[in-house]
């Protein structure tokens, strides 16, 4: 992976946050996935270790989880 993943359902918290991250990192450098939107990146998102949106996955594989959105459970 080259690229950070920032994962996300959509809501005022995940869209403040997506704003921030790529404000921070710059948007060539982060993947956005709204996973509301997009539910066959879920599995993608648990396998990785997302326990909560919104989450950035960190090219290493490390999982940012900031502020708490929402759970995984919540979004199925």
């Amino acid at each position: 992976m080259s690229k950070s993943i920032f994962y996300h359902a959509g809501c005022p918290v995940c869209v403040s946050a997506e704003h921030d991250i790529i404000e921070l990192v710059g948007s060539s450098n982060v993947e956005i996935v709204h996973l509301v939107n997009d539910k066959s990146k879920m599995s993608d998102a648990e396998k990785a270790g997302v326990k909560s949106v919104p989450a950035l996955v960190t090219p290493n594989g490390n999982v940012l989880h900031i502020n708490f959105g929402a759970s995984m459970s919540d979004l199925k």
